[in-house]
């Protein structure tokens, strides 16, 4: 009931114009993200590199209201990608279908993406927006990893097609970061349950892994901050006869620091998800409601 009143909020036009007007609710979200500029995205950044941790970024905003916006949208992305390398930092960014055009048909969104994808040698991610645009997003994706080859996917393990999905996709070697998923679906198109999730997150990590086993070269990233699911990956990796170095864990700043730290030292690979922008209310409840207990966190943030 928690979660689903958060993705309720989360799609609320009335709320999302007026609760970041509150300072306490301002003060909340600096436990996800260090501010509303990239030059704040970009110094966190350079402080996590120094300690071992690489990081992805994204503009936060989706469902723009033309075309122009999304001109603009990607014009930021290529000035981030110029400064990233200007400034040698191990960051990749990663875009909403919907930030770059895809409500206004595919061909617009795909054209978008391979500008991006033009613009820098290193990954450029495609993250999942709701069930409505997987297909769609699958197309983009497919075609612009056909041209260029330096995309890749976000997938949902609580949909239930995406076990077919991937399958459908490892002929492409394509790189994929899997998440659990984070919008609020029915239960025909997602699992309801938590512990049906977290299986379809450890099957399609199965799956991943040994595609890597039997030669692919797709990166396997894998988006948790769930000590069980950190757990059955290394398991699985271990019983495939897989190095640390086949896969990878991906983060979001300001959740689990101390863990981020740990896998490093134990010498995995992580990068850490650093989101700026001013648009960013949807997407923090969207954070809330994957895992209710942050709240507690926040609380005590409030507190202090």
């Amino acid at each position: 009931m928690l979660r689903n009143s958060l993705l309720w909020v989360s799609t609320n036009p009335f709320l999302a114009e007026r609760l970041p007007r509150y300072r306490f609710v301002q003060k909340a979200t600096k436990r996800f993200m260090p501010g509303e500029t990239f030059d704040d995205a970009a110094g966190v950044a350079q402080a996590l590199q120094a300690k071992g941790i690489a990081t992805t970024t994204t503009l936060l905003g989706e469902n723009l209201n033309s075309l122009d916006e999304a001109d603009l949208v990607v014009s930021q992305y290529q000035e981030n990608l110029r400064r990233i390398k200007e400034v040698g930092l191990d960051m990749e960014i990663s875009v909403k279908p919907t930030q770059i055009g895809l409500d206004f048909g595919v061909d617009e969104a795909r054209d978008r993406l391979a500008q991006l994808a033009n613009s820098t040698d290193s990954l450029v991610w495609v993250d999942m927006e709701a069930s409505e645009y997987v297909d769609r997003t699958l197309d983009i994706f497919r075609s612009v990893k056909e041209e260029k080859g330096n995309v890749g996917l976000c997938v949902q393990s609580y949909l239930r097609r995406t076990e077919a999905d991937i399958e459908a996709l490892l002929p492409l070697d394509p790189a994929i970061r899997i998440v659990k998923g984070a919008y609020n679906e029915s239960e025909a198109v997602a699992f309801p349950g938590k512990g049906d999730v977290d299986r379809g997150f450890v099957t399609l990590t199965q799956t991943l892994l040994r595609a890597r086993l039997n030669g692919g070269r797709g990166r396997v990233v894998l988006g948790t901050h769930d000590p069980r699911m950190i757990g059955e990956t290394t398991r699985i990796a271990f019983e495939l006869g897989l190095g640390k170095e086949q896969y990878e864990f991906a983060m979001l700043f300001g959740i689990q620091r101390e863990e981020q730290e740990r896998l490093v030292r134990q010498g995995h690979n992580v990068r850490v998800l650093v989101s700026y922008g001013s648009a960013w209310f949807p997407w923090y409840m969207r954070r809330l409601a994957e895992r209710p207990a942050n709240l507690w966190f926040v609380a005590k943030q409030l507190v202090r």
